[in-house]
């Protein structure tokens, strides 16, 4: 059916009998003609007033250690390419008067509405996360006079995916229980952070949204496909990364009762097994259906009970988040008083001296210097 008849169809006005029907005139001057989205449009009203209200046009306001310092693009140092995609490009920069290093994202005015929306969202996320230790920092902004937008974000050194295939694949070892210890701690705490402060749900809790810095801190990111909980639960069955879902969120039976922060439970499981192991702990699948076969009927990973390189406490904690019936398996409170994570959350591990050597000898493998 062509557009305008739906429209006719769904609009229908009831006409008194014996009135002629009249002409309709169609007013299509709100559409954009395929004109992109762009930054500076009002789909997003409250992300952009957030970061407007940190700066306008090419001034900006960073807030660095509850210190304030104006900007221009001028006073940042360009380090190099972090990384890039289709909404621009991510440069280590160093911020002159507080000499500050930073990860700068600088997004085009041009991006496509659906990576808008992402990056708004994570934005939106981190800007209002700013006193939990165990999600990225937001330092401020500034728009450039075409419609760009600069990002300016605290900087990590790793993210766990290289973190960890380096040591099993290249160093020829383990991580230790202590550190995977820490990691489950920084997680379960940033996740319940989210649930709490801000009711909202990850949706794509996996190693390479996990970064490690040289100070031994472990944080969080990427939030741009989170969701917004609606009296404890989301509805949406497409964001994140399908290896790492829930059972519920991909049994086609389960769509109709939404999910809830216990699928991210699920996804830290999976996780922690990935990186106690050096592998993702389920084999490559072909198809949707492998998946659906695999991961709804069959059982959950678990570790070998004989496997001594970990505790009781450490598979207990393994086999919670792994708990297939969501309504059996745990949320954020009972997690964080788990033996497993008290015992971490109180024992000093040296976790940035263990973070330092592995980045050294990552670096040294790539050729590159390890501050750079």
């Amino acid at each position: 059916m062509p557009r305008e008849k739906e429209i006719f169809k769904k609009y229908r006005i009831p006409r008194a009998p014996g009135e002629k029907r009249q002409k309709l005139r169609l007013d299509f001057s709100h559409i954009n003609n395929g004109r992109k989205s762009t930054l500076g449009d009002l789909g997003h009203r409250t992300q952009i007033e957030r970061l407007r209200s940190y700066g306008m046009t090419s001034a900006g306001k960073l807030q660095i250690n509850r210190q304030s310092y104006k900007f221009t693009a001028e006073d940042l140092k360009d380090l190099g390419l972090i990384g890039q995609g289709n909404y621009g490009t991510v440069n280590k920069m160093v911020h002159r008067e507080s000499e500050t290093v930073m990860a700068v994202k600088r997004i085009r005015s041009t991006v496509d509405e659906k990576d808008q929306k992402q990056l708004l969202m994570d934005l939106d996320v981190v800007m209002r996360s700013n006193d939990c230790p165990y999600i990225v920092q937001f330092y401020g902004a500034l728009f450039k006079e075409q419609g760009d937008c600069w990002i300016c974000m605290e900087v990590m050194d790793i993210s766990l995916d290289k973190f960890y295939k380096f040591i099993y694949s290249v160093m020829i070892s383990t991580m230790p229980e202590e550190i995977l210890g820490k990691i489950a701690v920084a997680t379960l705490k940033a996740l319940n952070y989210l649930k709490e402060k801000l009711k909202i749900i990850h949706r794509d809790v996996k190693p390479s949204n996990i970064l490690l810095d040289r100070k031994g801190n472990i944080k969080l990111c990427d939030f741009g496909i989170s969701g917004q909980l609606v009296d404890s639960i989301a509805k949406s069955r497409d964001a994140g990364c399908r290896p790492y879902m829930a059972p519920e969120r991909i049994d086609p039976r389960a769509s109709s009762r939404g999910y809830d922060v216990r699928s991210d439970v699920w996804s830290l499981g999976i996780t922690l097994m990935e990186l106690s192991t050096g592998r993702f702990p389920y084999p490559k699948w072909d198809s949707v259906f492998d998946q659906l076969t695999q991961v709804v009927q069959g059982p959950p990973p678990s570790l070998r009970t004989y496997d001594s390189r970990f505790s009781d406490e450490f598979k207990s904690f393994l086999y919670t988040c792994l708990i297939k019936d969501e309504r059996r398996r745990p949320k954020y409170g009972k997690l964080l008083d788990h033996p497993f994570i008290r015992r971490y959350e109180e024992e000093e591990v040296d976790v940035a001296g263990y973070v330092c050597n592995v980045i050294d000898q990552y670096y040294e493998t790539q050729g590159l210097s390890s501050t750079s």
